[in-house]
């Protein structure tokens, strides 16, 4: 004691190196420890960086101008498709009176209604279902929500587009029209995705004729002038359960041969006597010709049994309300 009292500086400033070595090295062990660390997540970032570089889309100045170019063609690609669906997209959809709405519905469903009449295979107009009327038959007595009038009115002109092409293409029968309600119907709006381009807005159709009535309706509805429609599920059975039989097969019969034109001698070939027959001999008349043998029917053609029988029809359809364009980032 008797020492540091008597070396004072030179006590303290052992004390004081003796203090700060210990600081240093706690501080020393911190950062090595930070070092440490920091050198594993530098390894692993550089092991990530070297498996980047192999992949073909690296970031490389190459690339960026293939990235880039790649994008502006699906740009022009996007573009050019908005455009082709432009004349499908309504330009306005107004509301109108619900009256009004109701009087418009009337004339299209007796315009259908005459339509079907008129329309059929061998002069007999095709069944059509009990009540109908466009699929909007909670409308015969009811009055529709102003504030749905619009997009009803929209949905309707499309009912009656697929409908007359139905008529036009001689089914048998009209079965059934099934049209959910739309949302705005129960005064609830409809919100769509950020994704979405289209609404559907679905129909559901069942009718029976024969197989190329049903090839007329399809192809029609396909290729829209005004509004597009899109076939999401057709069913097709045959009307007939039964297997065909042989009682159901027909036959292309030929037509009768005609009877070869007789002579002018009265039928039959005319044999002149020999000349040096002897005078007072009485000619002997020419024998009749014996009739060739009958020629095998060769025009026979193979029965027919599968193709004309009518089949049944079940299509779900979607009338598509197409939305304002989107604007590309």
């Amino acid at each position: 004691m008797s020492w540091i009292k008597d070396n004072k500086f030179v006590a303290a400033l052992g004390g004081g190196t003796l203090i700060g070595a210990v600081l240093l090295y706690f501080a020393g062990s911190k950062g090595a420890e930070k070092y440490d660390a920091a050198k594993v997540d530098f390894d692993a970032a550089a092991e990530e960086a070297s498996v980047f570089e192999k992949l073909p889309l690296y970031p490389s100045d190459e690339n960026v101008q293939g990235k880039t170019k790649a994008l502006n063609e699906y740009r022009t690609a996007l573009e050019g498709l908005q455009a082709d669906f432009e004349k499908f997209r309504p330009k306005e959809i107004k509301n109108v009176t619900p009256q009004e709405f109701t009087t418009r519905l009337k004339a299209i469903n007796e315009e259908l209604v005459a339509a079907f009449a008129a329309s059929g295979t061998g002069g007999k107009a095709p069944k059509m279902p009990e009540l109908f009327f466009c699929g909007f038959e909670d409308y015969r007595t009811d009055l529709a929500r102003s504030e749905a009038t619009g997009l009803l009115d929209y949905q309707l002109q499309g009912v009656k587009n697929i409908l007359l092409a139905l008529a036009k293409s001689d089914i048998s029968e009209f079965k059934n029209l099934h049209r959910p309600p739309l949302s705005e119907e129960s005064g609830t709006e409809f919100k769509p995705k950020d994704t979405d381009v289209a609404r559907p807005m679905p129909l559901e159709l069942s009718f029976t004729g024969p197989e190329k009535s049903v090839r007329n309706f399809l192809s029609t509805i396909v290729k829209p002038d005004e509004q597009y429609v899109v076939i999401r599920t057709i069913r097709i059975t045959n009307a007939k359960k039964e297997a065909p039989r042989a009682t159901d097969a027909k036959f292309d019969r030929p037509a009768a041969a005609k009877p070869a034109a007789a002579s002018v001698f009265g039928g039959g070939d005319f044999v002149f006597p020999e000349d040096d027959a002897k005078e007072g001999d009485a000619a002997k008349p020419a024998e009749a010709p014996k009739p060739a043998p009958a020629a095998a029917d060769s025009s026979r053609i193979l029965a027919q049994v599968l193709g004309n029988e009518e089949i049944q029809v079940f299509v779900r359809l979607d009338l598509m309300q197409f939305l304002p364009a989107k604007k590309l980032p």
